[in-house]
């Protein structure tokens, strides 16, 4: 049997830029084997399979990267309502658009907008942001190749935080070893051997066009390097927000990520803050459709 399917790149509006995604519409009939399969057949760091909803709201949406399903992601959210939007599965997007997905983390919110022409998306986290445990700045140097010097503590140490799917988030001191950061198997293991799945969100202040540059490592996820992740980079703008000195606000970082993969990407979050808590964390972007077809499935 055939499924529909669109690949788009996200959080670009150039073709063969940002993160790319396989999206089928209309998934109804297939199983979480096969599921895992066509994620693992076209090997993007992650696949969605849309389905009717279960709780009344717009869509369900399952997330498969190459070896797993997961509860949440961020380019994964904003690519399916593009393309939703694009082929018109949503009706007519002549204004501002607010849907909701329903997937295994929560309810996550998106707001389809038109900006210069084109429909640019935002998703709102679906948990409020959560910490887990410190990685020694040792550890973390280790698993990305670099020194400990490397490594700035002094707005927090590499700490497990989450809006929805955990990370290792970590500050650099310099784009010079942000760029130089290389996957070590034997320092991934040393975190792992911890408890703590080492998917590894590394970041810089650039203090250029962006705010900031980051790049993400969750090789046992099946993802040596990820040029956009919008799920990392949100719980990146919430921990942030959540250490900045003011009690209340609101607060915007635009971020470039896949550059040094030949993939550039450009995510904008935002985020807010009050009486001393993060009270919401949100990131959007554009995306390109760049192609369409069928997949067979079975015999």
């Amino acid at each position: 049997m055939g499924y529909r399917y669109y690949i788009c790149d996200v959080f670009t509006d150039t073709r063969f830029g940002g993160n790319q995604l396989a999206v089928l519409p209309e998934a109804q009939g297939l199983s979480d084997r096969q599921m895992q399969q066509i994620a693992r057949e076209f090997n993007f760091s992650e696949s969605t399979f849309v389905l009717p909803p279960e709780r009344g709201h717009d869509r369900r949406v399952r997330i498969f990267t190459p070896t797993a399903e997961i509860p949440f992601a961020g380019h994964p959210n904003v690519g399916t309502a593009f393309t939703l939007a694009t082929t018109g599965a949503l009706g007519s997007i002549d204004g501002p658009r607010n849907i909701t997905f329903e997937e295994k983390a929560g309810l996550v919110p998106i707001t389809i907008t038109r900006r210069n022409g084109s429909i640019w998306c935002e998703l709102s986290a679906p948990t409020p942001l959560s910490l887990g445990p410190v990685v020694a700045r040792e550890l973390l140097a280790a698993a990305v190749s670099l020194s400990a010097e490397d490594v700035v503590t002094t707005t927090h140490p590499p700490q497990v935080a989450s809006v929805g799917l955990p990370f290792i988030v970590a500050e650099l001191r310099s784009r010079a070893a942000l760029e130089r950061a290389r996957v070590n198997g034997p320092g991934l293991d040393a975190i792992k051997a911890l408890g703590v799945v080492p998917d590894i969100h590394l970041y810089v202040r650039s203090g250029d066009e962006f705010d900031l540059r980051t790049r993400m490592f969750a090789p046992y996820d099946g993802v040596p390097e990820d040029p956009a992740t919008g799920s990392a980079n949100c719980a990146l703008a919430a921990l942030l927000t959540q250490e900045r000195k003011e009690s209340s606000g609101a607060f915007k970082y635009r971020i470039a990520q896949g550059v040094e993969m030949g993939r550039p990407s450009v995510l904008e979050a935002r985020s807010e803050k009050r009486d001393g808590a993060v009270s919401g964390t949100w990131i959007g972007g554009a995306s390109v459709l760049v192609s369409e077809g069928t997949i067979e499935v079975g015999g």
